[in-house]
């Protein structure tokens, strides 16, 4: 007669007798690959949001960007001609009074970044650079975005006008 081998010694998958399960060596990635895909779309939609306060279209310039030691204090006009200090809105009338301070906290070689909407009329611009520079404010980059860039994108450069 044969030798039979006991039942449970050798299971069906011949890997040798211990009756045992061996640990398994294969990892899953479909968690990863899961989980990743969250934080890529969650990534996706926030990253727009982080962008400036103050949503204005740059016009295009070739002009190359300016060297930024610091956090610059920027001056916006939105497109309805809305004057924005920082991302603080200002009415006309408080203008020069703000103007004033501002001329008093910051340095004289201190540049100040104005923002200006591409669909503004140059008057309205205008008046408010006049407003800059009435109150001693005379250090004054124009932003613009880079050829060929949306203005959703970062300013790429800002082009020096210091008025006299």
């Amino acid at each position: 007669m044969g030798a039979s081998l006991p039942s449970g010694r050798r299971g069906r998958s011949g890997r040798g007798s211990g009756g045992g399960r061996s640990p398994m060596a294969e990892i899953n990635v479909t968690p990863l690959v899961d989980v990743m895909l969250v934080l890529l779309i969650i990534f996706m939609v926030t990253a727009p949001l982080l962008v400036a306060g103050v949503p204005i279209k740059l016009p295009q310039s070739r002009a190359k960007a300016l060297d930024q030691d610091s956090k610059p204090v920027t001056l916006s006009i939105d497109g309805k001609g809305q004057v924005f200090l920082d991302e603080a809105p200002v009415s006309d009338d408080d203008l020069p009074q703000r103007f004033a301070e501002l001329r008093q906290q910051l340095d004289p070689e201190t540049q100040l970044f104005l923002r200006a909407d591409a669909g503004l009329e140059y008057g309205r611009v205008m008046r408010i650079m006049g407003e800059l520079n009435r109150a001693g404010l005379n250090k004054v980059a124009l932003v613009t975005t880079g050829l060929g860039q949306t203005s959703d994108s970062p300013p790429a450069s800002a082009g020096s006008g210091e008025k006299p």
